[in-house]
């Protein structure tokens, strides 16, 4: 129990932390709105159309390649780090990883979502 112990200092002494800084921020705030912050932003500019209008297919699969990436290198570093102590089964092992994501890139870059019109 002892182990533990840290991890439920660490937890207190940032919960203490973060009340503290959400008091500050909501003692220091000004309670007074101007025009300018009930405004719609959208670049400096007044909107042209309604903001919820739909958004291209390809947007979201843009983001989700962006993640995919991501987390391959989420994954990579950790092996690049005990690369020294993994055998060739774990060399094999994240070539193959890489391979597949590498067969998911070229399926997405054949069905054009990389293309924007």
């Amino acid at each position: 129990m002892h182990e533990y112990g840290f991890i439920l200092l660490l937890l207190i002494v940032s919960i203490i932390i973060a009340l503290v800084l959400f008091m500050i921020s909501f003692t220091m705030v000004t309670k007074e709105s101007t025009p300018e912050q009930k405004s719609s932003y959208e670049c400096g500019f007044d909107p042209f159309s309604d903001t919820r209008n739909r958004f291209d297919v390809r947007f979201y699969l843009v983001a989700i390649l962006f993640i995919i990436f991501d987390l391959e290198i989420i994954f990579l570093f950790p092996w690049s780090i005990s690369l020294g102590y993994l055998d060739f089964f774990g060399l094999i092992v994240m070539f193959l990883f890489l391979f597949i994501l590498a067969i998911g890139f070229v399926f997405e870059w054949l069905k054009g979502a990389l293309e924007w019109e």
